[in-house]
């Protein structure tokens, strides 16, 4: 009764389900007649699932309003985009957000300063380990803490070993909305992999609450980084695979390597940053350029879009300068394996304090995550609770630019322009 109730068509809910249909055609429980279905019902419930299906808005002879998500798989989030369109021409896109809200920021301001941890991972869920090491960084910086050396070293291997799969799950994804399926599961394969490791260090897959202010929750296990260099080792033979699949294949690169243009001066303009800034041929990384924990001791690359197979700053650009830096995050795990100074049990946790309670004042830091500047802005009052703590979101940067991108694209190329920015949402709505 109440499948039929929400189309709109009256049942009766005394009908006898034992009761046995009659003889005469359209008359028995079974058929629609019987339930009082006329072809006017029909065509009404037809229009309004189509209406649903479709979920498009005439506004001139030739102009729709297609509404993508915020449901659709392809919008890697609950996202929401109205695509205004003549004929198969994207004249106009406009974003809403807001679907994922839940309220991080006030929530910090009722929380310890080390609660606050697992609450920045479900901002980016994708790269967690990002989330809360910029928090973390923050809060040194106020309270003028400062790890021990081998925390720092820690803190690099699993940042990196973190940047690797959020851009495998990127890569692999963004060929999946192109149509490619078979380059999905090699990504996801690796991906896999660095969650093992994670899981074996943190005891969880997703969410880690892995670093703390001071130090981090645990020290490596035993063999573990034996288990990361044999990770390495292979992986660069997957990566070399996952190029010759995906990376320089020439359909690939035909769909992806003339839309979503984003030019430097449009891209910095919209306070684009992270692989979306450098794939339009803007070479900043904070890495490099406002190094934190031990990064300036490493040698490594910060790749940037040429323009190879069309316009600088296409999704082509953005998609290879992710490729690109996960073997340059590679290099950088190698090189902290390297110099790791060895430590003592509990060392890792000797500077973490007891209560945190930072001096009154406030501090912005920035930190490089996987898809671009993670930024705080955190006040104290000197208690053991935050005063206010705000969150800069590079995908928030990044989904304002679309307006910008959007016109003149085909309806087509919607899905491969906004999988090409690599957004999360739980970052955007917090």
């Amino acid at each position: 009764m109440g499948a039929f109730s929400a189309l709109g068509i009256r049942s009766s809910a005394s009908a006898n389900r034992d009761r046995r249909p009659d003889t005469k055609l359209g008359t028995g429980p079974g058929h629609l007649n019987y339930l009082g279905w006329t072809p006017e019902a029909g065509q009404e419930v037809w229009g309004r699932a189509m209406t649903t299906i479709l979920d498009v808005e005439r506004i001139g002879p030739n102009a729709l309003i297609l509404h993508m998500g915020p449901q659709h798989p392809a919008t890697h989030g609950i996202l929401r985009l109205d695509l205004e369109t003549e004929g198969e021409v994207i004249t106009k896109v406009t974003p809403y957000i807001g679907y994922l809200h839940r309220c991080f920021e006030k929530h910090a301001e009722s929380l310890g300063w080390q609660m606050v941890i697992p609450y920045t991972d479900r901002m980016d869920y994708v790269a967690a380990i990002h989330m809360e090491l910029g928090y973390c960084l923050a809060v040194e910086r106020l309270a003028r803490i400062e790890p021990p050396e081998r925390v720092q070293y820690i803190r690099v291997i699993v940042a990196e070993l973190q940047r690797i799969a959020s851009h495998l799950l990127a890569v692999g994804t963004y060929g999946l909305d192109i149509g490619s399926v078979t380059p999905f599961f090699h990504a996801f394969r690796e991906r896999e992999k660095i969650l093992d490791l994670l899981e074996e260090l943190t005891g969880a897959r997703l969410l880690y609450n892995y670093v703390r202010i001071g130090g981090v929750a645990f020290d490596l296990p035993n063999g573990w980084l034996d288990k990361v260099q044999r990770f390495l080792d292979q992986f660069e033979r997957a990566w070399d695979e996952l190029n010759k699949i995906l990376t320089y294949n020439s359909v690939f690169i035909e769909r992806t390597a003339r839309i979503g243009v984003i030019p430097a001066e449009v891209a910095i303009a919209y306070g684009l940053t992270g692989p979306n800034l450098r794939g339009s041929g803007v070479r900043w990384d904070l890495r490099k350029d406002e190094p934190c924990l031990v990064y300036d001791r490493f040698q490594f690359d910060v790749p940037v879009g040429t323009g190879q197979y069309g316009p600088l700053g296409s999704a082509w650009d953005r998609y290879y300068v992710r490729v690109q830096e996960m073997a340059e995050s590679a290099k950088i795990v190698r090189q902290a394996i390297e110099q790791m100074p060895k430590g003592e049990a509990g060392d890792v946790q000797k500077a973490i304090p007891r209560v945190v309670r930072p001096p009154e004042g406030d501090i912005y830091f920035r930190y490089e995550a996987a898809r671009g500047e993670i930024g705080y802005y955190i006040v104290s009052d000197g208690s053991p609770v935050p005063y206010r703590v705000k969150a800069r979101s590079p995908c928030f940067c990044h989904i304002s630019a679309l307006p910008e991108i959007g016109p003149g694209a085909m309806i087509a190329d919607a899905v491969a322009l906004v999988g090409s920015l690599d957004i999360v949402m739980g970052e955007v709505d917090r």
